[in-house]
């Protein structure tokens, strides 16, 4: 199966939900769509599921216009992050339940529900029905009937949000290897950019309504053709800095000069705007070479395995990530260094002029 949108744009009572998407997506591909709430992941969704139809444009399912034709007659299976399952019924009924509509052997109706049981960690609660289940056990049930069903189509909507940290961590694991195998078409949204990540595949960024940008995912994080999508793709949050470029020489926004190398090397003359992500930061250390900023402590959060340090610098805030215990009492001056070769260069629209090389 193959899914294309064509120019496709929904507004109700006078506010755009999507505006004006095209997509193709390919028999056996993951894609993730990254945003913020109220971005159009779930408008999209519920648009190629045929749940709402597009004002405008249209949806193409193998060289087919399925454009308002009935989800009940399309091949789609969807996750919502609040799960859904049948009170009445027990763990087994309820994965079983799309298999029984498509009157399928009892052998294979048994083989199907128990793999998907044990894949999502289900074989202990198959004889009880969902109000015996933690909120985590009823989104894995839900999960496991969407991946029996067999859909050409299978949409997850935030589908791990509820569920417990190592669960979420274990899931987000074995899914891609799910996806892989089952040959349908998977749609994935999420707020979180570490889930993206994780989940590989391809990213599509959505902000207010629009696409912004699609591709393979390490390569829409490594290289993000505008400010917007750098920013979507960035937690903790991108940190930003103005710049002018005069004469050889980069003038910070507080009139802090530095030697133009790096990648602020082959820009022309003008202002732009610079955004670095945590990890693109230091603190002290060895920093030659690295352009240096005074900045005050307001906050350390420590992880364990990492320490983020919140900074303030002229009334902005900065974020930088360091490994380990970290301990920075607030109030402390520091010096923040950044590397003029490792941090994305945007023009005054907004768009990519300068990134670091791939690794």
């Amino acid at each position: 199966m193959t899914l294309r949108l064509e120019n496709m744009s929904i507004a109700r009572g006078g506010q755009a939900y999507l505006r004006d998407i095209s997509l193709s997506l390919g028999r056996g591909s993951l894609n993730v769509l990254l945003g913020p709430t109220l971005s159009g992941k779930t408008s999209l969704m519920r648009a190629m599921a045929g749940l709402d139809v597009p004002d405008r444009g249209k949806v193409i399912v193998d060289d087919r216009d399925v454009t308002g034709v009935d989800v009940r007659r399309r091949s789609v299976a969807m996750v919502y992050q609040q799960f859904i399952n049948y009170p009445s019924l027990t763990v087994f009924e309820n994965i079983a339940s799309p298999l029984r509509v498509q009157r399928r052997p009892q052998e294979e109706i048994d083989r199907r529900v128990r793999d998907a049981a044990r894949l999502l960690r289900l074989e202990p609660y198959l004889d009880r029905t969902p109000l015996a289940l933690s909120g985590g056990q009823q989104q894995r049930t839900a999960i496991a009937r969407a991946l029996v069903k067999g859909a050409d189509l299978v949409l997850l909507d935030e589908p791990l949000a509820n569920l417990d940290y190592k669960l979420r961590e274990e899931l987000r694991a074995e899914l891609p290897r799910i996806f892989e195998n089952s040959g349908a078409i998977f749609v994935y949204a999420t707020t979180e950019p570490s889930e993206a990540l994780l989940l590989g595949g391809r990213t599509i960024c959505l902000s207010e309504g629009r696409a912004l940008q699609d591709g393979d995912t390490p390569s829409v994080y490594r290289r993000p053709d505008s400010l917007r999508v750098a920013q979507l793709f960035s937690d903790p949050p991108l940190n930003t800095v103005d710049i002018e470029k005069k004469d050889g020489t980069i003038h910070y926004d507080n009139g802090e000069p530095a030697v133009a190398d790096g990648l602020y090397a082959g820009l022309g003359d003008g202002p732009y705007r610079v955004g670095f992500r945590a990890h693109q930061l230091r603190l002290d250390g060895n920093t030659a070479g690295y352009h240096l900023f005074p900045t005050t402590v307001a906050l350390t959060e420590i992880t364990g395995s990492e320490s983020f340090i919140h900074l303030v610098r002229n009334g902005t805030n900065w974020v930088v990530v360091l490994p380990g215990v970290q301990e920075y009492a607030p109030g402390t001056k520091v010096q923040a260094a950044l590397d003029p070769g490792d941090l994305f260069v945007f023009d005054r629209a907004g768009l990519l002029v300068a990134a670091p090389a791939a690794d």
